[in-house]
């Protein structure tokens, strides 16, 4: 499936939720004198769905994947924050909300991971980079896997007949 625009991507979806819910949590009384905590949050959950929608706006695949990798980061930051607010007495009564974020921050992690790793096997250089020569070329060779995995599938090929049982001498 391709992508137009980045707020039909999946990944950038759960980033945009995660930072909806960290100033959800964020505004929780217990944040009242940790300004700078609070705030390091927020920016750190900011930064996941910015990074996505920067990268796939750059136009190339080496650009996405730099601002796929801080994306990544600043997840792992949210996380790891949440570890700390876990750990804090001021913010036992919001442990269910912080595993639940914690969660949500680990998926954003692992489909960023997963698209990295995709785009790092792909040939296409991106967007900005596209010519009407590669595009159809590579399309030409999606059209040939296409076809070569339906061969695949409808080709079976017939059994070996069971070789004749030597006749024993006595």
């Amino acid at each position: 499936m391709t992508y137009q625009r980045f707020e039909d991507l999946p990944v950038w979806k759960e980033a945009i939720g995660l930072a909806e819910k960290i100033y959800a949590l964020t505004g929780d009384k217990a944040f009242g004198p940790q300004h700078s905590l609070r705030d390091q949050l927020e920016r750190a959950a900011v930064s996941v769905s910015n990074n996505v929608a920067e990268g796939f706006e750059r136009g190339t695949t080496s650009e996405l994947l730099a601002f796929l990798y801080i994306a990544r980061g600043s997840a792992g930051e949210v996380r790891s924050m949440l570890c700390l607010l876990e750990r804090l007495a001021r913010f036992t009564h919001l442990k269910s909300e912080i595993s639940n974020l914690k969660s949500i921050a680990e998926s954003c992690s692992r489909q960023l991971r997963a698209w990295a790793a995709n785009l790092q096997e792909s040939p296409i250089a991106g967007q900005r980079r596209l010519t009407q020569a590669s595009r159809r070329n590579s399309e030409q060779q999606q059209r040939a896997d296409a076809f070569t995995r339906k061969l695949k599938e409808n080709f079976k090929p017939a059994p070996f007949p069971n070789p004749p049982k030597p006749e024993s001498k006595i």
